[in-house]
């Protein structure tokens, strides 16, 4: 449920510049920076919520760093989820197994690669949805001479990816990946991305009670049909804020919770001190309506909210360490952001701050994320996706 932490925070304050982000200021170009002690925070805050109730298998697509990874192993999590095979090679190769590579594959070749990869069948599973990829797994499975975990992916309300659960070909799809020699059903896995299109806690809190439903109703199809189901697996960082309770969920696989975002506190699970990712930016030029900072939607993304939902038009928040409101970032173009100052103009070079609508591809377009600590402590750069980039995972604090 939800906990004193995710106080709906509709208004704009001063998010604590003094004591956050320490040091972004003297940066002399454009950098995606991480605020230490916040997502430390939120990585300890959401293994408490999850308290040992179900596995907590984070995914690493928000952050797609290892030293990031380390720290939500050291609180707890017990597994991995990732959305591209590069991010589970690195997983694998750093030997965080098990991981869920939560997209179907349809492409022979990638699937033997993640395989022989592992050392035991367990260390990777994968997702299917329809007939083509379980053909796909099954032909892998043969290649590399090895059994291959699969989750049945049900959709629950996103439209995405997924099997219908009212239809009767979920259970005939089960049913091949049970019957196949080469294949062991790990169960069903799904998640309601839906919920980011919800107004508030108690609606979020609807569609993860609606989830389980749906999940409870299919598994009690599959045993009617004589296969049994070993995990339920759910993801999505809103509907474990402001969950339905754990009953009947084997394993979480939230992402956005290390960062947050300004998504995350239009919908009322997080506050703005609780968001850890940002771009730093300079005041570069200056008009009679806008302040224009260095950065664009190359580095911002022109995201107005995940899986394109959004309850707002503008591109994020510019804050300033000498302000106690943030100037609205109106427009993008690819290097410049369009800051409406209503005549209480910034001067040129004054350093801004810019919390994003969605952390996840600013983490993705960032090409290193600068990690800021505490007083005393330097910065270091949390390398992001990379097959073979380990730096981060020895600057892992």
């Amino acid at each position: 449920m939800m906990t004193e932490k995710q106080v709906p925070d509709t208004q704009p304050h001063e998010p604590g510049l003094r004591s956050r982000f320490l040091g972004f200021e003297r940066l002399d170009q454009p950098r995606v920076v991480v605020d230490m002690p916040t997502l430390r925070n939120n990585i300890t805050h959401m293994a408490a919520i999850v308290g040992g109730k179900a596995a907590l298998h984070p995914h690493v697509k928000t952050h797609k760093s290892l030293g990031i990874a380390c720290l939500q192993r050291q609180a707890g999590a017990t597994g991995f989820t990732a959305a591209t095979p590069h991010e589970a090679l690195m997983l694998l190769r750093a030997g965080f197994a098990p991981v869920t590579l939560a997209y179907p594959l349809v492409s022979l070749a990638t699937a033997t690669t993640l395989i022989e990869a592992t050392d035991a069948p367990s260390d990777i599973r994968f997702i299917a949805d329809s007939s083509e990829t379980i053909d796909v797994l099954s032909r892998a499975a043969v290649c590399c001479g090895s059994r291959v975990s699969v989750f049945l992916k049900v959709d629950v309300g996103l439209h995405r990816c997924g099997v219908d659960p009212h239809d009767s070909g979920a259970v005939a799809l089960a049913l091949a990946i049970e019957r196949d020699p080469r294949l062991d059903f790990a169960g069903l896995l799904s998640h309601a991305g839906h919920a980011y299109g919800a107004g508030d806690p108690a609606a979020i809190r609807a569609i993860a009670g609606d989830e389980l439903d749906l999940l409870r109703a299919l598994r009690q199809k599959l045993h009617m049909s004589g296969i049994a189901v070993p995990k339920i697996s759910v993801g999505s960082t809103p509907t474990l804020l402001a969950n339905a309770g754990f009953d009947d969920i084997d394993e979480v696989r939230p992402g956005n919770y290390v960062f947050y975002d300004l998504t995350a506190v239009r919908l009322g699970i997080a506050r703005r001190a609780d968001i850890a990712l940002a771009v730093a930016a300079r005041i570069v030029s200056v008009n009679s309506r806008y302040a224009i900072a260095n950065v664009g939607s190359k580095l911002l993304s022109s995201d107005l909210g995940a899986h394109g939902t959004s309850a707002t038009n503008s591109f994020g928040e510019a804050w300033m360490q000498d302000r106690t409101a943030p100037l609205v970032v109106a427009k993008l173009s690819e290097e410049h952001a369009f800051l409406i100052h209503d005549g209480n103009c910034p001067a040129i070079g004054t350093p801004v701050l810019i919390l994003p609508n969605h952390s996840c591809p600013v983490a993705n377009l960032s090409g290193g994320l600068l990690a800021l600590g505490g007083e005393g402590e330097p910065p270091y750069t949390l390398a992001t996706e990379g097959v073979l980039r380990w730096s981060d995972a020895a600057a892992a604090p």
